[in-house]
């Protein structure tokens, strides 16, 4: 397969920053049984729908797993290095697989501090790029101090253009988002289903 037939311009003023408001005005191209394709909108969905027809939605709620810390220097002539987490996949009450930058400078045994009285000492480095950390709080203490120092995992294409803010733990939950927090990334589709077109549906 030649990659290169999936190269398109792309200019930088088109790609959205944040999600369309309200969220089921983003577009949606349907694409009918004879090939013809029709732009619309997300909020159309229900006259495109037949009785009989199912969708399934994915109803976690997004943990805010993005967290910035500092690995304190080592030794008495090293420095302070600033690091941005993503959590991963829990492994237990207090141990989680994550992804970390600068990954080359942390290693086994380093404590990284995301605020007073919350921090995480990595334990491993695990395949593919991950690291194993070891967190201060486990449980539901854990998830609150995520939730008072943690950010929204942004999109990749959006995180390097810019941070996350406080209106993203609204714009990248779903409305119909359960109780129990349990992904490290939203359900992106899902963003687009407001409690208005749920209840037309």
């Amino acid at each position: 397969m030649n990659l290169a037939a999936f190269d398109f311009d792309l200019p930088e003023h088109l790609i959205a920053l944040r999600p369309a408001d309200p969220q089921d005005s983003a577009r949606l191209l349907v694409v009918h049984g004879d090939g013809r394709l029709e732009d619309a909108n997300v909020r159309d969905l229900p006259r495109y729908l037949s009785a009989g027809d199912v969708l399934v939605f994915n109803d976690t709620r997004v943990l805010p797993a993005a967290l910035k810390g500092i690995r304190p220097a080592r030794g008495e002539t090293g420095a302070d290095v600033a690091c941005d987490v993503n959590l991963v996949e829990r492994i237990n009450e207090n141990t989680w697989r994550a992804l970390a930058r600068p990954g080359k400078r942390l290693k086994p045994g380093d404590t990284i501090r995301f605020a007073d009285g919350f921090h995480a000492v990595m334990t491993q480095r695990i395949d593919g790029g991950e690291i194993e950390l070891s967190f201060s709080r486990s449980g539901a203490a854990l998830e609150q101090a995520l939730d008072a120092h943690g950010a929204m995992p942004l999109p990749p294409y959006i995180a390097r253009r810019r941070p996350a803010d406080a209106r993203d733990r609204d714009t990248y939950q779903t409305s119909f988002a359960g109780d129990d927090a349990a992904s490290v990334a939203a359900p992106t589709a899902g963003l687009h289903f407001t409690p208005r077109l749920l209840s037309e549906l």
